[in-house]
């Protein structure tokens, strides 16, 4: 059996998930005029997968290893294995989102795609813009090949759906940091795993147990 890692070496390992996660919101991808709409999400979308596929790597890492079940371990499996579950569940509907705005629009290889797919919203009203800017919404729907209505709507999803998904990797990168900050306290070797009270538990699993209780 392999020797147990130290609290500093489990804590590092969770630091770095948490850096890892934080750089998926941040991150940029070039964007064509012609897709200016789906700007705000083509970075995450980009960054995402490389994230996921790096952490379920090293949780791989973690379980092969066959390191003693001290609570120390337990306690750092547990949390990567929940920040890996999380985003990979956000970044999956941050993919559905994306793809019900690419159908909206009207792109190729959507279901609703082809010409003339691409339709002004209902109600639409660009009086209620300023002339600098309807002159600016509509240049940007020119480049789009959008009615200007259309494109912002599905702008405004982009934009949703990926403050939804920085959101949830907010979460994911402080309750990974909360849980590297108990490892080097050394807090974690007095608590049982299988003890009484939410304090026997990583953060992140605390957290996705109540989401599944609000669910409920």
């Amino acid at each position: 059996m392999t020797t147990a890692p130290t609290h500093a070496d489990l804590a590092t390992w969770l630091v770095e998930a948490a850096e890892a996660v934080a750089g998926i919101v941040t991150a940029q991808h070039s964007t064509p005029p012609s897709r200016s709409y789906l700007q705000p999400v083509l970075g995450p979308l980009a960054a995402g997968p490389d994230v996921v596929g790096e952490l379920a790597f090293r949780l791989e890492d973690l379980l092969t290893e066959e390191y003693p079940a001290t609570p120390a371990v337990l306690f750092t499996v547990a949390s990567y294995a929940s920040a890996l579950g999380w985003l990979t569940e956000s970044l999956a509907e941050l993919t559905q989102v994306v793809d019900l705005l690419c159908t909206r629009a009207g792109l190729p290889g959507t279901a609703d795609a082809g010409a003339g797919s691409a339709s002004e919203v209902a109600g639409f009203d660009m009086t209620a813009y300023s002339t600098a800017d309807q002159q600016a919404i509509v240049a940007l729907a020119d480049e789009a090949d959008l009615p200007p209505g259309l494109y912002l709507h599905v702008l405004g999803g982009a934009l949703v759906a990926c403050a939804a998904f920085a959101e949830a990797c907010t979460e994911i990168t402080s309750g990974l940091f909360e849980d590297a900050r108990e490892l080097m306290d050394e807090s974690v070797s007095a608590v049982p795993l299988g003890g009484e009270g939410p304090g026997s538990l990583p953060t992140l699993v605390r957290s996705l147990l109540s989401r599944m209780e609000t669910a409920e």
